[in-house]
């Protein structure tokens, strides 16, 4: 007898096969006992007799309990009004545990509550859909780069350096010096860059900023691709890209994730490339028209990146942001030395920031002034300065956060959700 998984059984139609699993739920009714099964791979019904399985057997039944393991036997056959459109009708079970006193029940729970049992919540119906579409998300990711001849090189975890400052980093020990966690990988990827021409990174960073916002984790993921030769409006142009193609994937493998959602898939289906696009002085005149109290060269909050993207159903690129918010390695507009060659996607819905991106400064004395006005340690930098030294090229690049196109695609309002197990300022468990 062949084991199968619940989202195959259609192919075993009127065969015998084996499932494992857990119990979802199950109901009686007089002598036909109902059991949901759930495998990982999604859910199923499963009929089970008292005629057919024996009272002893069926009595076993009875004493089952939500997420008790076990593994069925029986014919696949078609319901339409069944999950999926198909059910087992059992011949007989093994059962390997029985759970008791499950901590999650089908009663309303608090956001806390869940979150201090995240290892049980993740089998739930909407965190499987959510972490499903994540990883069709990392999938789509990937898929993007590598059929446009990108090539992955991994970054560092500990730094000895910050690209962005060291106020918002978590420092560490090494042995005897000091490390930094890293805020992302950029750096190193740009020597990728100089090395393969198309490079992209993809891992863990981490940022110390003291923030409880529903948009900030303390360990989140991002995709950073680093380009040789590429200039501004061409860094755009791979943004959008992506993100169009992420939509198209998800769109098209993950309808029934998205349904037990509750997604407007119709929303998803209008983000298609190219982009809205507007500059960050735009933004600071439609801001104090609506009401808001920001001057330029400010950097936006939350509040307002909610504020600019509800004026579109897309996503909507901002360019053309104050050099003096910038870090010290953006290239300077040639034409408006206070602003930077940059940018920002916000995604629509008020899910703010997904991608940040700039074309490099080339200039090795231009880089070593900006070294010395913000006080860094010139001897951690010599290596990123020899890319200046040795072939330096146009370049640029950006980073997507994952959680945050998670978010935005689910349709879900905290980030917390997002990722396996959250780490914010107020959790380091489970």
């Amino acid at each position: 007898m062949k084991t199968v998984t619940i989202n195959n059984v259609s192919r075993y139609l009127e065969e015998n096969v084996k499932i494992n699993g857990w119990v979802y739920n199950t109901r009686r009714s007089g002598k036909i006992g109902f059991l949901i099964l759930r495998d990982g791979f999604g859910l199923l019904q499963c009929i089970l007799e008292k005629s057919h399985l024996g009272e002893e057997n069926f009595n076993k039944f009875k004493d089952l309990t939500q997420e008790s393991s076990l593994s069925i036997k029986g014919k696949v056959v078609k319901n339409e009004r069944a999950i999926g459109g198909f059910e087992l009708f059992v011949d007989e079970f093994e059962v390997y545990q029985v759970s008791t006193d499950y901590p999650i029940t089908p009663k309303e729970h608090g956001p806390d509550y869940l979150m201090n049992n995240r290892h049980l919540w993740l089998r739930s119906k909407r965190q499987n859909a959510i972490l499903k579409i994540r990883h069709q998300i990392i999938k789509s990711i990937r898929d993007f780069f590598d059929m446009n001849d990108f090539t992955l090189v991994d970054t560092p975890i500990f730094t000895p350096n910050s690209a962005e400052g060291t106020s918002t980093l978590f420092d560490t020990d090494y042995f005897d010096t000091k490390a930094y966690l890293c805020q992302t990988g950029q750096l190193y990827g740009e020597a990728s860059a100089m090395a393969f021409g198309r490079h992209y990174n993809f891992g863990p960073c981490f940022r110390a900023e003291k923030s409880k916002t529903r948009r900030h984790l303390t360990e989140f993921w991002m995709v950073e691709p680093e380009i040789a030769f590429c200039d501004m409006k061409e860094n755009i142009k791979w943004a959008e890209k992506l993100i169009d193609y992420i939509f198209q994937e998800v769109i098209k493998n993950k309808r029934n994730e998205l349904k037990i959602l509750e997604r407007d898939i119709h929303v998803l289906e209008n983000i298609k490339a190219p982009f809205p696009k507007i500059s960050y002085t735009e933004c600071i005149n439609l801001l104090n028209k609506g009401g808001f109290d920001i001057k330029w060269g400010d950097d936006f909050g939350s509040p307002e990146e909610t504020f600019i993207s509800e004026k579109y159903d897309k996503p909507v690129v901002v360019f053309g942001f104050p050099s003096k918010i910038k870090a010290f390695y953006m290239k300077r507009d040639p034409e408006n030395e206070k602003v930077v060659l940059g940018m920002d996607i916000l995604a629509p819905e008020g899910y703010g920031e997904i991608v940040g991106g700039s074309e490099r400064e080339t200039d090795i004395n231009v880089l070593l002034d900006r070294i010395k006005e913000e006080n860094l340690n010139q001897k951690d930098y010599e290596w990123y300065l020899d890319l200046r030294r040795f072939g330096s090229v146009p370049h640029s690049g950006f980073g997507m956060g994952i959680e945050r196109v998670v978010a935005w695609v689910c349709g879900i309002s905290h980030i917390r959700e997002t990722i396996p197990f959250a780490r914010t300022m107020t959790r380091l468990n489970p």
